[in-house]
Parts: C-alpha cells; structure tokens; sequence
C-alpha cells in the first residue's frame, strides 16, 4: 500500500474535477480524499496498491472532459489508512 499527495493544477475548478476524481477513486479502490484549493488548483490524498495509484495518477495527468491539467506533482508520505474517498469541504470558506 503506498500513499500520495497529488496537487493538480490548471482549469481544474469548476469542471467537475472533484466528482469525477471521487468516482475514479472508487472504481479502482482507491482510499482518501479530493478538495479545492483557494489557488484554483486541486488536492488529493490516495492510498491504495502500487499499480492502482500509478493508474489513478495517470488519470489525474487528463482528468474529466472539461479539465485542462497543467501540472500535476505527486509526493509520497506515510500511510493513513483511510477507510473510503470524499470529497472535503474546501478550507478556506
């Protein structure tokens, strides 16, 4: 089990970004979760297997239809053990 923080940006907000990563997530088992950031860009935490998390990271290179991914940087951290993927209230409201 590996876990990474991916920071997402470009056109990413307001392109169903959120959902369709949450989706994406749980259609490969992937735990943790998916926010915005008061930069237009977007969060994510992931843990799962290797291959599943490389596959996910592929995904977040495209994202959904409307998105145009600029840049996409992946850190790797201790596990948290999540238990599911949500979507999180943005912070800075």
């Amino acid at each position: 089990m590996k876990h990474y923080n991916i920071h997402i940006t470009g056109k990413v907000q307001g392109v169903f970004f959120r959902a369709r990563t949450k989706n994406k997530a749980k259609e490969l088992g992937i735990t943790g979760f998916v926010r915005n950031e008061r930069d237009g860009s977007v969060y994510i935490e992931a843990e799962g297997p290797k291959h599943l998390i490389d596959e996910f990271i592929s995904w977040c290179h495209k994202g959904p239809d409307l998105s145009i991914v600029t840049k996409v940087e992946v850190n790797e951290l201790p596990l948290k053990n999540f238990t599911g993927f949500e979507i999180k209230r943005d912070e800075w409201f």
